[in-house]
């Protein structure tokens, strides 16, 4: 499993410390960085907390963008990259 760049960019944005978003979100700082490092998957509670704390953020960008959406949008944009 690969970093999830998108929710360490998203950190970053806020300028927020991996301990200060475990605070935040009412997680493990242990489980935090496992998320962040893709080692875990994120709960569905962790998604939902994630999303009452900052409810403006995009999750479905940092949480659920992965090659097989890219690929679907290139499909329907007509573009084709292989």
């Amino acid at each position: 499993m690969a970093k999830n760049k998108e929710l360490i960019s998203f950190r970053d944005s806020i300028k927020e410390s991996q301990e200060g978003m475990a605070s935040n979100l009412g997680v493990s700082l242990s489980f935090y960085i496992k998320v962040e490092h893709g080692l875990r998957n994120p709960s569905f509670n962790f998604v939902t907390k994630f999303k009452r704390k900052f409810p403006n953020a995009n999750i479905n960008k940092i949480f659920f963008n992965n090659q097989l959406h890219i690929e679907c949008d290139n499909k329907s944009a007509g573009t084709n990259y292989k």
